[in-house]
C-alpha cells in the first residue's frame, strides 16, 4: 500500500504515545491533519535597517557581537542575558530573558542575527530567538497554534519531516477545471507555501488556494448531506391542530407576526415525512423560547417525546423553570437532566423517560449520554446551537429514529452568511420584537466621563434596579484578567459604599462558585455584578436594567449586542453604557452604530462591512462552523462561490464517477465515513 496521507502521525520519528496524545488534543491524528495544520501568522525574519523600525515592532537585526555576554540571575529560575551588537558603527544592547543556554551561541566578534522586539526609546532589542544567518529559506517563520504539551518548535520540525516524507503522495482534490478557472496552486505547492513561503506573495497565493479548497470541501459535505436528507425518511408528526390552537390561546400574550410565520414553517416540516433540519435565528429577546414551546407541544400531541438541549446548566435550569410554567395546565410532563442531577433522582428520571412518562426532557449534553433512553423521540431542539459539535448533534439523531431537528441561535448572522455557512439547513428568522419590550437606550462615553456614568448607575440602583459591569478578557494573561476584575470590583464597592453589594464573576472560578454568584444576583442579594466572562447568552434577570461595558472597543459588535441583551428583559426602561477610547475611525464608527440601532441583524451586517480580518468577534462566537484557514466573514465571497460550485457538482448525474471528480468523491466518502452522519 505504500505511504498515504491517512497514515497515523505515529509513523513519524519521535512520536511516542505521549506526543501522540498531545497532538490528538490539537486535532492532529493523521499526516493529512498535520500537513493541513496551517500557521496562523508568519514572522518576518528578513533583516531590517535600524532607522526604519517602529517602536515595539518585531524585527530581525544583524550585526557583530561587540561584548562578552553577561548572565545575571534574579529571583527563582529567572535570569537575564545581555550583550552588545555592533550594527553600522553603532552599538545596541540586546537582552534575552530566561534563555541562559544561548550563552554558548554568543561569541565576541562573530556575526549574529537576532529576532526580537525593538524598544525605540532605549534603542535596544528584547531578543526572542537567534537566527542562523546562513539559512536562506527562513525569511518567513511560520507560527502555529501550540499547546502546553506540544511546543511551537516541535510542530515546526514535525511538519518539515512530514512534508519531506509525504510530498510525493500529495495529490489534488479540487477538480482540475475549477483549479484552472480560479488560478489555484496545485495542492503539493499550496501545502509547501503555506508552511514554508519564500515571500509574502507566495504565502498569499497559498492561503487563497487553501481557503477555496477548505470551503469547497465543506460545501460538498453540506450538499451531500442535503441530498441524503432529501432521500432519508424522517418522521411525519401528525400533530393535533385543534389542541395546538387551544394551547396558543392560553398564552398570556399575542404572538408577533414573525413568531406566527416561524411556527407555521416549523409545523409544516414536522408534518412532512422528510427529516427536518432547520435553524431558527431570532434576535436577543425576540421570543424564540415560546416558539420552541409551541412546536414541542405539537410533537407531544402526536404522542412523541421532545428534548431541549442547552449549553450550560444555568440555561437548562432556566428553560426548565420557564417551560414548567408555560405547560402548567397541560398534560406535558417536564423534567430536567444535567450533570448536577443526583444519582438517585437520575435513576428515577431515566426509568420514567424510558417508560414514556416524561414527554419533555430539558438538559445539557447529559441528554445524549449512554443510558439515556427515549421511547419515541420525535423532536430535538438545541439552543445556542453553535456550542455543540457535529458529533453531539449526530448522537441525538441516533437516540431516536431520525428525530426532527431544530437549532436555535440568538447570534444574528446575516442571511447571506447563514444560508451559505449552514448550507444543509433551512433558515427561519424571527425579525421583530414582542410588544411591550422596552427599547434599550445605549450611550457611549469616553473613560474620563466614566464617573458621571457611575453616578447614573447609583441612581438606578437606589431606585431598586440591578446592574452588570463587564470588563474584557485580555487574552495574554488569565491572572492579569482576574486581578483587573478584582481591582475593578473593589473600586466599585468603595465607590458605592456599604449600601450596594458588589459581586464578581471570572473565568478562574469553579462552576459551583459561578452558579452561587448568579443565584445571588437573581435573588437580588447582589445589586451590581462585575464580570470578565461574557454573561451567559439567555441569562434572564428581569430586574437588571443597566449593562455597563468597560473597554467596549475590545469587543465585537455581535458580542456587545449579546451583552446588551442581558438587560431590557422586564418592563422597566433599560440602559447600556459603553466606556471606550477607540484608537481609530473604525473603532469610533462601531461605537456610534451601537448607539444608533438595537437590531442585531443590522449590526451583524455592519460587522461584515466593517470587519478587518481578525477584528471583531471570533468565528467561534458567531455561530459559524470552524475553519482552519478561511474566515467565513472576511472571505464571504469565496464561501459563496464555493457553495455555488459544490451545488453545480452534485447536480450532475453520477458526478462521483466523472474523472475530474474522482479524487473529490474519494475524499468525501472517507470524510463522511469517519464522522458518521455529519449533520
Amino acid at each position: 500500500m505504500g505511504q498515504q496521507l491517512s497514515d497515523a502521525v505515529a509513523t513519524l520519528s519521535g512520536v511516542g504515545p505521549a506526543r501522540q496524545k498531545g497532538l490528538a488534543e490539537l486535532g492532529i491524528n493523521t499526516i493529512a491533519d498535520l500537513l493541513t495544520y496551517y500557521p496562523f501568522r508568519y514572522e518576518d525574519l528578513q533583516v531590517k535597517d535600524v532607522n526604519e523600525i517602529a517602536d515595539q515592532e518585531k524585527v530581525t537585526l544583524k550585526g557583530t557581537v561587540a561584548s562578552e555576554p553577561v548572565l545575571a540571575r534574579f529571583g527563582r529560575k529567572k535570569n537575564r542575558l545581555n550583550f552588545r551588537l555592533l550594527i553600522d558603527h553603532d552599538v545596541y544592547m540586546v537582552t534575552f530573558f530566561n534563555q541562559p543556554y544561548l550563552m554558548k551561541q554568543i561569541e565576541t566578534g562573530q556575526d549574529l542575527a537576532v529576532y526580537g522586539k525593538w524598544d525605540a526609546t532605549r534603542s535596544s532589542l528584547t531578543g526572542m530567538k537567534i537566527i542562523n544567518p546562513n539559512n536562506a529559506d527562513s525569511a518567513f517563520g511560520s507560527i502555529y497554534p501550540a499547546s502546553k504539551t506540544v511546543k511551537q518548535g516541535t510542530i515546526q520540525k514535525m511538519i518539515k519531516q512530514a512534508y519531506e516524507l509525504y510530498a510525493p503522495v500529495i495529490t489534488d482534490i479540487v477538480p482540475a477545471n475549477l483549479r484552472a478557472k480560479y488560478r489555484l496552486l496545485p495542492r503539493r505547492k499550496m501545502i509547501h507555501d503555506m508552511h514554508f513561503p519564500a515571500s509574502q506573495a507566495d504565502s498569499t497565493a497559498a492561503r487563497r488556494s487553501a481557503t477555496y479548497e477548505e470551503f469547497l470541501l465543506f460545501q460538498m459535505q453540506m450538499q451531500v448531506l442535503k441530498q441524503t436528507d432529501a432521500t432519508t425518511n424522517g418522521i411525519a408528526i401528525a400533530y393535533d391542530n385543534d389542541r395546538l390552537k387551544a394551547f396558543i390561546k392560553t398564552l398570556p400574550f399575542e404572538l408577533t407576526h414573525a413568531q406566527k410565520r416561524v411556527v407555521n414553517e416549523i409545523c409544516l416540516d414536522l408534518k412532512s415525512p422528510k427529516h427536518m433540519n432547520r435553524l431558527l435565528q431570532g434576535d436577543v429577546g425576540s421570543g424564540k423560547t415560546i416558539v420552541a414551546a409551541i412546536v414541542m407541544y405539537a410533537a407531544i400531541t402526536a404522542g412523541y417525546q421532545a428534548a431541549l438541549m442547552a449549553p450550560t446548566e444555568i440555561l437548562a435550569e432556566q428553560h426548565a423553570n420557564n417551560l414548567a410554567q408555560v405547560f402548567a395546565d397541560t398534560d406535558v410532563n417536564v423534567a430536567l437532566l444535567t450533570g448536577a442531577t443526583k444519582p438517585a433522582a437520575r435513576k428515577t428520571l431515566l426509568a420514567a423517560l424510558a417508560a414514556g412518562e416524561i414527554n419533555l426532557l430539558i438538559g445539557t449534553h447529559a441528554l445524549i449520554q449512554d443510558g439515556v433512553t427515549y421511547v419515541n423521540l420525535g423532536l430535538v431542539i438545541t439552543d445556542e446551537q453553535h456550542r455543540f459539535g457535529v458529533n453531539q448533534r449526530a448522537a441525538f439523531r441516533q437516540k431516536g429514529g431520525q428525530p426532527d431537528a431544530l437549532a436555535m441561535t440568538a447570534t444574528p448572522i446575516p442571511r447571506t452568511l447563514a444560508i451559505t455557512a449552514y448550507g444543509e439547513m433551512d433558515v427561519s428568522e424571527i425579525d421583530e420584537l414582542p410588544a411591550g419590550r422596552q427599547p434599550i437606550q445605549t450611550t457611549w462615553v469616553r473613560s474620563n466621563q466614566a464617573n458621571s456614568a457611575l453616578s447614573f448607575v447609583h441612581q438606578q440602583i437606589d431606585n431598586g434596579s440591578q446592574a452588570y459591569v463587564v470588563t474584557p478578557l485580555i487574552e495574554e494573561s488569565e491572572t492579569l484578567d482576574v486581578k483587573n476584575a478584582e481591582a475593578l470590583s473593589a473600586n466599585l464597592q468603595e465607590y458605592f459604599g456599604a449600601s450596594v453589594k458588589v459581586g464578581l464573576l471570572h473565568g478562574r472560578m469553579k462552576p459551583e462558585e459561578k452558579d452561587a454568584v448568579m443565584a445571588a444576583f437573581k435573588a437580588g442579594d447582589i445589586q451590581l455584578l462585575v464580570s470578565t466572562t461574557v454573561i451567559e447568552v439567555g441569562v434572564d434577570v428581569k430586574n437588571a436594567t443597566i449593562m455597563m461595558i468597560y473597554d467596549a472597543d475590545r469587543f465585537g459588535l455581535a458580542q456587545l449586542h449579546q451583552l446588551r441583551g442581558r438587560v431590557g428583559r422586564g418592563t422597566k426602561a433599560s440602559y447600556c453604557i459603553l466606556v471606550a477610547d477607540p484608537k481609530n475611525q473604525q473603532g469610533i464608527e462601531r461605537m456610534q452604530i451601537m448607539t444608533q440601532t438595537t437590531n442585531g441583524f443590522v449590526l451583524a451586517q455592519k460587522d461584515l462591512e466593517l470587519r478587518g480580518a481578525g477584528d471583531v468577534l471570533g468565528v467561534k462566537q458567531s455561530g459559524m462552523p470552524e475553519f482552519k484557514v478561511g474566515d467565513p466573514i472576511a472571505d464571504l465571497t469565496v464561501l459563496q462561490v464555493a457553495q455555488q460550485d459544490a451545488h453545480a457538482i452534485v447536480q450532475q448525474p453520477d458526478w462521483q464517477s466523472q474523472p475530474d471528480n474522482r479524487a473529490l468523491a474519494a475524499y468525501l466518502s472517507q470524510k463522511l465515513a469517519t464522522v458518521g452522519t455529519l449533520d
